[in-house]
């Protein structure tokens, strides 16, 4: 309730940052290094949102910014984007300890957070990159190989947007075969930006 009245008091992004950096209702604030608010362009047309921080991003307080940050930023870079053109985020924005996943109660607290920082930056396109990203932010319970490619509307609170699910960089660094499949959903995020 906290998490859904503070979020919700959030006129722009930095007072949401704010909030969240005074956030006491979530444990992992407390064995997280800093808060991992975001990174890239809160006006680009696309907005990227993946599931925790890590260990690289609990250090630098910014996401996606270790190996599967780099990754990010080759496939961004293959269809004509850079972090000047996107946004960057996650559902959680504190690293859970070990880089364990989110419990649903911390994943549940954060919700609110992440729904008004999208409908701060209001992008014309959500990508959910993995499957709690995509889970959480889209209300499927299908595993990312179904929901991976397909398009669904996503609620902004203010309008409509398209939002795309593709397979986490994190996923794609253990299952390198897998990449052919995030590079099609790219080359759709490509087309789609281009209308």
């Amino acid at each position: 309730m906290a998490a859904r009245e503070g979020a919700g008091s959030a006129k722009d992004l930095e007072e949401l940052r704010a909030l969240l950096a005074g956030f006491a209702g979530c444990t992992l604030a407390a064995t997280a290094t800093q808060l991992v608010f975001a990174d890239g362009n809160p006006q680009a047309r696309v907005m990227f949102v993946g599931e925790a921080p890590g260990r690289d991003e609990d250090i630098a307080g910014l996401p996606f910014v270790g190996r599967s940050g780099k990754l990010l930023d080759l496939m961004l870079a293959a269809i004509g984007l850079d972090r000047t053109k996107a946004y960057i985020a996650n559902v959680v924005p504190w690293r859970p300890p070990g880089n364990r996943t989110p419990t649903p109660q911390e994943t549940s607290i954060c919700l609110p957070f992440i729904r008004r920082q999208i409908e701060l930056a209001n992008p014309d396109i959500l990508v959910c990159l993995g499957q709690p990203a995509t889970q959480t932010l889209l209300a499927t319970r299908e595993g990312i190989t179904k929901t991976r490619g397909r398009w669904f509307k996503y609620d902004t609170g203010s309008r409509e947007i398209r939002a795309l699910a593709t397979y986490h960089p994190a996923f794609l660094l253990r299952s390198p075969l897998q990449k052919r499949f995030a590079w099609r959903d790219f080359l759709a995020l490509k087309k789609a930006l281009a209308q």
